[in-house]
This record gives structure tokens, sequence and C-alpha cells, in this order.
């Protein structure tokens, strides 16, 4: 008699520390906001926010542009140049405005000449330098292309991903709060059998004590769901808002038909953005090392400029008055890399070291492609597979607790088989929550893995 007073007395100490540990005043029930704060929001309104909010992408867009100037740039070096100017310059002795044409020919001398005009210069060979420079400057506005679009189905993969987790979240805690009312029924029950002295009063306290396990659970996960939810806001790219996202949508039980796993590689080899920006990346980078060799060959520059000179003081006119006169030249210019320090063919060696890089970089973007590829198609067919073993369990969780149930209101059975069995089916639809969310989550992995996320 005196034991079961003490395991009375403790199972009391167990659950007045339970409920003053997780009094619903200080957790995340009330972070996660009120109704009147909850903005509904299903999975095409969140990605359209995403997609033009969010700040990896924005940067993105802000390097494609830099890279098109690039590309303008490099485009320039190929064609004529011309530049305007005007000197002024003081000498300490009077000079002659413009060179003599002939012997004898009389000219205006003075210390203050100023010239202004047209110069321009045209390269006529560069041995193919300039070309592939540009060349490499397009591909590598294509490298940024591509990754910008793959950022975007990353973007989209996580936002579904965050989406889907929240959806499981919510059905998980909904499954917690139809297991909290029915064990609150079932404590009711059982009070009324005990006030019939048909059940020991241990019984209540045991369903008591399982009452604030569910219900610090409940608190735990609703934490998990607002921190997904704060994870989504960041993905979107919102800022401080009172608002709280409420996401809408149903998990879709079945994944469509999934290809083989060759055809899958294939397809992710020919549609993947990211493979392609590797692709361009690997032909700049061979594109650079002919640039660099092309440093070898001389350079051919015509250059050509107009203008005039015109003194600015009386001077020494020796016997002209002739203040203004125009001027003008034609050269072509040859430079030819003689010695160095050997920095040319370092630099050809360092480009090609790099052109190297590059193809095995390739080769392993190949080899991660076909591992993304099968660990989809893994993951699909796992979680299809949950999901129709976790249906079953359900159903015979359910029926489990039907009967236990029966048999505790016959005085046939424990309270301990009772809770097992309400455990069970908890556990059961836990369970099911999240192979619902790997369901859907796989489905989008397959299709990030293949190069086309599906929106």
């Amino acid at each position: 008699m005196r034991c079961r007073k003490k395991a009375k007395g403790r199972v009391v100490l167990v659950v007045f520390a339970v409920f003053f540990f997780l009094k619903p005043s200080g957790l995340p029930v009330a972070a996660a906001g009120s109704e009147e704060t909850q903005q509904e929001i299903n999975l095409e309104e969140a990605i359209k926010i995403a997609l033009a909010n969010n700040p990896d992408l924005a940067v993105a867009q802000h390097e494609l542009l830099a890279a098109q100037s690039r590309e303008k740039f490099a485009r320039g070096a190929c064609l004529p140049k011309v530049t305007a100017g005007v000197d002024y310059t003081r000498f300490l002795d009077n000079q002659r405005l413009i060179p003599a044409r002939y012997n004898g020919e009389t000219g205006l001398f003075s210390r203050d000449i100023s010239s202004g005009g047209l110069t321009f210069s045209v390269p006529l060979f560069t041995a193919g330098r300039l070309k592939r420079e540009f060349q490499v400057a397009q591909l590598l506005s294509e490298v940024l292309r591509e990754r910008q679009e793959r950022l975007r189905d990353e973007v989209i993969f996580n936002v579904s991903h965050v989406f889907y987790t929240m959806l499981a979240q919510m059905r998980l805690i909904a499954s917690l709060e139809f297991s909290r009312q029915a064990l609150q029924e079932h404590r009711d029950h059982t009070e009324q059998l005990v006030a019939a002295r048909k059940a020991a009063g241990v019984d209540l306290l045991r369903t008591e004590v399982r009452l604030a396990d569910i219900q610090q659970r409940m608190v735990r996960e609703k934490n998990n769901l607002f921190v997904l939810e704060r994870i989504l806001a960041n993905l979107l790219g919102l800022g401080e808002t009172n608002k709280h996202l409420l996401p809408q949508g149903k998990l879709m039980e079945e994944i469509p038909v999934l290809m083989e796993e060759q055809e899958a590689i294939s397809l992710a080899l020919n549609q993947r953005a990211d493979y392609r920006a590797a692709k361009y990346e690997a032909e700049a980078q061979s594109r650079r090392v002919t640039a660099a060799r092309a440093e070898l060959w001389p350079t051919v520059i015509l250059v050509g400029n107009y203008g005039y000179r015109w003194a600015l003081d009386s001077g020494s006119n020796a016997g002209s008055s002739k203040r203004l006169d125009d001027t003008g030249s034609l050269k072509i210019a040859v430079e030819v890399p003689v010695f160095d320090g050997s920095r040319i063919r370092s630099r050809i060696r360092e480009e090609e070291e790099k052109a190297a890089a590059a193809l095995q970089r390739l080769r392993k973007l190949e080899l991660q492609i076909r591992l993304d590829v099968q660990t989809a198609l893994a993951n699909a067919r796992s979680a299809q597979e949950r999901v129709e073993t976790t249906k079953k369990v359900i159903e015979q969780a359910r029926e489990s607790l039907r009967i236990e149930r029966q048999k505790y209101d016959f005085g046939k059975g424990t309270i301990s088989d009772v809770l097992d069995a309400q455990a069970a089916l908890l556990e059961a639809e836990a369970a099911f929550s999240r192979a619902l969310a790997d369901v859907n989550i796989a489905h989008i992995q397959f299709s990030l893995a293949t190069g086309k996320v599906i929106q």
C-alpha cells in the first residue's frame, strides 16, 4: 500500500513539473503569431515573390550585366579608336610653329604654342589576340547567364522544399492536436471510471502525463514551424513584417512515373544550365590560351592624326604673318616581342594549366550530375514506398487503438496498452507526414537533378 502511494506521489510530481515548465506563456505558440497577422500563400505565389526579391538572383543579374559590359569593352578593342586632344606648351626659346617643308621656307616662331586635333589608331594585325579576347568575353557572359538560370532553378527548389516541409509540419501539428483532443476525451472518460471505482487513480495520472508530453511536443513542433516560416521569408527576400506566412496547398501522395536512370542522366547532361556553364567556361579558357600565344607574334597598328598648331604670342615672325597652320601624319607601327623575361611564355603555361583544370571541373560536374540523378531516383522510390507503408500502418494503428480502448472500457485491458496504442498511432501519422513531404521534395529534387524544375 505504501509503495502504491509513493508511486502516485511520483506521478503527481512529474505532471506538476511538466506543466510548470511547459506552460504556454513563453514558447513559440505566441511567436508564431495570431490569425489576424497570418498571410496565406500558395507555392506559385511564393515562387513568384522569390524570383522577384531573392538577393542571390539580384546579385547574379548584376554580375551578368557587368559581364555584358566587359563583352562590349572587348569588342571595342577590335574597332578603330579616335581621340580628340588640345595641348599648350611654353618653351624657353622660340620654336618653329610647324616643321619646314622645303629648304629656305620662312616660318613663324613662338615660345607659346598650342595644338589640337584628332588621333586615330587601327589594329591591323594582332595574330587573333583581340578576336579571341572578345570571344572569351562572350563566353563568360554565357557562363553567367547559365549560372543565373541554374540559380533560379535552385531558388525554386529551395522555396518548394521549405514550402512542402511546412505543409508536412502543419499536418503533424494537426495530428498532435487530434491526439491531444482524443487523450483529453479519454482522460475525461477515465476520470468517470475512477469516480465509479472502475479504474485506478494512477490511470488518470498516466493519461495526464501523456497529455503533458503531447503538449510539450506541440510546442516544439510549432517552434520548428516558426523557424521554417522565417527560412521561407528569407528565401522570398522579405524584410521585417508583422505578417506570418501560412502555406496553402496539398501534398501529393504519388510521384509521376519517373524515367530510367540512363535516360535521366542523358537528359540532365543536355538540360542542366550549370553543365552548359561549365562547358562554356572550359571553351573560354581554351580561347584564353590562344590569345596568350598570339602575344608571341608581332603587332601592327596604323596610327594617324590631323589637327592645327597656333602661336599664342608675337614671337619672331621671320617674314611670315601666318599664326595658324594645319598638320597631319600617318604611320604604321610594328611591335615585336624580343625579350620580356619569359613573361609571355609564363602566361601561356598559366592559361594552359587553367584550361586543364577547367576540363577536370567539367568532368567532376559530369560525375556529380550522375550522382544527383541516382540520388533523386533513389529518394523518390524510397519516399513512395514509405508513403504506401505508413498509410497501412495508420489504418492498423487506428484499429489497434479502438480495440485497446474497448478492452479498457470492459476492464480487460490496461491504461498502458491504450496509451501505447495512442502513441503508436501518433508516430505512424508523424511518419506519414514526413513521407508525404519527402515524396513532394523528391519530385522537385528529380526535376532539379535533370535540369528542368517544375514550377
